[in-house]
């Protein structure tokens, strides 16, 4: 049992090492797969393979050959298959949805076989230099969503034509998963080439199975550059960026270094003026020193390449420096122009190009001058005539001057007359001068629009603008005609209260201009406003007069306060015929022509009932007189307000 036991711990430990050290060769791998791309200066790329680019989803098979795997025009292969595909974006939930690595154009996308004993991309490399260094490196990304798959683990290698000799090979181990999406690596390392080879081989090969799904992956932007010493480049003041006039005669002395690593370093300045898609080498600028002499407008991008002495006359052997860009400005073009107005009173609007970080300076006539890119003159005459010259100064200090020209026409002088008033529903006669023909705006109340003399009749306060032309200019003035609203009464809502209370009047006055007053004056706290308080003791029609100040006439409402009178009801009389209280008399009561009055006896009958109040109650039911007691009563005054009274009442003999 003990050794047993020992045997499980044994094991226990075994499995934790393993553990330990896969974690620490993952994180070896991690930290080899960066360490393996070029850490000195790069040349341009010998070979860039990226898939090509189309319209469609899919592209083409790859040639015969390049792969033991089999083509499919689908957004997800089966295990051994691959496509050529611009996204992933329909494989499915196992794999990241992902464009290729530069997001325009095509990838390879491979479902990875469950052989390991297999590539999925070859190629032979021509046009190389022998003993020299090259980078290769490629673009990958897991596709996998899922930790429990098997990760990509991939082979680069570099082999002689008949793959027969290895010259460089890299393993990356597991491409670890991902979260949140698909991430692009570049993956690589560099080799040196045996002297006297120029041809190579790529392959890149499976290194752990497929299935189930698993090692699913996508391969983008295969490059072979030249990889050497550090190259760098700049200026006699380290700057790397230039900016100058074209009329500029400085003549910039550039420098490059190279860190150790070629026992016979040789040298060649280039230039590019196509952006750096092309370069074209120097003539004799073959030392680690160059001289620019000034040039036309353009940009210039220099860079030092450099090489063994034996390599240095093939480009693919090379490698370059960071770029020193000169940017020779042309002298700018300001464009000068305007508006062109026509005639006086008009708005000279000045303009020029847009130079970002110029000034402007204009000069004029008649005392002009601006530091605006367009400047504007208001209400222009003759004295504006003339020749106006901006000159534009760029951010660099690039100059240029142009010129723009105006000559303005006399404009007549328009006249449309004196501010008029009128009472609403009135007119006006407008009258206008100062030209050969006439237009009024707005139209729709003038009589004749078109003629220096219209009548006017607005509805509401108008101005109406006038046009007068010459023939050749025009000119505006602008007349009011203030309309007077006729007064308007609003005497409010007929009221209703109850003997001794107070009503609030609500009267609305409008009118342009308008005083107001009530009558009668008797029973009113203020007669004189809007909203004055009334106690009248019966009913009463009151009538709110509003009346124009500016003679516009006069306006008249109503309105009624019904007054319902306190009504005295006692709660005892005596039926007996000796004259007095022999009725159950309810003082007022007959002002409420439709009020119900019901009599119950302590049993809730009803021993009297009457609409109106018309014949008073005499203690009797049904013609025979009611006992001695205390009777109940309700009475619906049917006044749709206030409080119906009800409560009790006694009959004495």
């Amino acid at each position: 049992m003990i050794i047993a036991i020992l045997k499980r711990k044994r094991a226990r430990v075994s499995a934790c090492f393993k553990c330990l050290l896969s974690m620490w060769l993952l994180l070896l791998c991690s930290h080899e797969m960066k360490a393996q791309l070029c850490t000195g200066s790069l040349g341009d790329p010998v070979v860039s393979l990226d898939f090509g680019s189309g319209t469609s989803d899919f592209g083409g098979a790859l040639a015969s050959g390049i792969t033991t795997y089999t083509y499919v025009a689908k957004a997800f292969p089966s295990d051994g298959y691959y496509t050529i595909e611009s996204s992933t974006a329909n494989s499915g939930s196992v794999w990241w949805s992902t464009t290729d690595h530069t997001g325009g154009g095509y990838m390879m996308v491979v479902n990875a076989a469950t052989s390991v004993q297999d590539y999925f991309y070859k190629k032979t490399v021509t046009g190389l230099c022998g003993g020299t260094t090259y980078e290769f490196a490629a673009w990958i990304v897991n596709l996998l969503r899922s930790q429990d798959n098997n990760p990509p683990n991939v082979t680069f290698s570099i082999l002689s034509t008949d793959e027969s000799t290895t010259y460089g090979s890299y393993t990356t181990g597991s491409i670890p998963l991902t979260s949140g999406g698909a991430v692009w690596k570049q993956i690589g390392f560099y080799f040196t080439t045996p002297a006297g080879v120029t041809d190579v081989e790529i392959k890149i090969s499976n290194s752990s199975p497929g299935g189930a799904p698993a090692n699913d992956l996508a391969l983008d932007d295969i490059t072979f550059r030249a990889c050497g010493p550090t190259v760098t480049a700049y200026t006699s003041d380290g700057a790397s960026a230039k900016e100058l006039c074209k009329d500029d005669a400085t003549v910039f002395t550039f420098n490059g270094t190279v860190s150790s690593g070629y026992t016979d370093p040789a040298y060649q300045w280039q230039l590019s003026t196509d952006g750096g898609t092309t370069w074209t080498d120097i003539s004799g600028a073959t030392s680690t020193t160059y001289v620019r002499q000034p040039t036309a407008a353009g940009t210039y991008l220099y860079r030092m390449t450099a090489a063994s002495t034996t390599n240095i006359g093939s480009s693919a052997c090379r490698v370059s420096s960071n770029v020193i860009t000169i940017q020779v400005d042309d002298n700018p073009d300001p464009q000068a122009s305007s508006n062109d107005p026509g005639c006086e009173g008009d708005t000279l609007a000045l303009s020029a190009t847009t130079f970002s970080g110029a000034t402007y300076s204009w000069t004029g006539p008649n005392g002009f001058t601006s530091s605006e890119q367009n400047p504007v003159i208001y209400q222009v005459t003759d004295a504006n005539n003339g020749d106006y010259i901006v000159t534009l100064t760029t951010a660099v200090g690039c100059t240029n001057k142009d010129t723009t020209s105006i000559d303005v026409n006399p404009a007549p002088d328009a006249d449309a007359g004196e501010d008029q008033n009128m009472c609403e529903g009135a007119s006006v006669t407008l009258e206008g001068s100062g030209g050969s023909t006439y237009l009024w705006s707005p139209s729709a109340t003038l009589t004749a629009p078109t003629s220096a003399t219209t009548n006017a009749s607005p509805t509401d306060t108008t101005s109406y603008i006038l046009t007068v032309s010459n023939g050749t200019c025009n000119a505006y003035d602008t007349v009011t005609v203030n309309v007077w609203k006729l007064p308007t009464a609003n005497a409010g809502a007929d009221q209703h209260i109850f003997e001794g209370e107070a009503a609030q009047l609500a009267g609305i006055a409008g009118g342009t201009d308008v005083s107001y007053a009530w009558t009668p004056v008797y029973n009113i706290t203020d007669a004189s406003i809007l909203n004055p308080i009334v106690t009248p003791a019966d009913n009463t029609t009151y009538t709110l007069t509003v009346s124009s100040n500016l003679g516009c006439g006069d306006a008249t409402d109503d309105v009624y306060i019904r007054v319902y009178k306190t009504i005295i009801i006692p709660n005892a009389f005596s039926p007996n015929g000796d004259g007095i209280n022999d009725t159950w008399k309810i003082a007022k009561l007959d002002t409420y022509p439709e009020a119900i009055v019901n009599v119950f006896n302590r049993y809730g009958q009803v021993v009297f009932h009457s609409q109106g109040y018309g014949t008073e109650w005499d203690g009797t039911y049904n013609g025979k007189p009611l006992p001695v007691g205390t009777y109940y009563y309700t009475i619906d005054l049917k006044i749709g307000f206030g409080t119906n009274p009800s409560g009790w009442v006694v009959i004495l003999r």
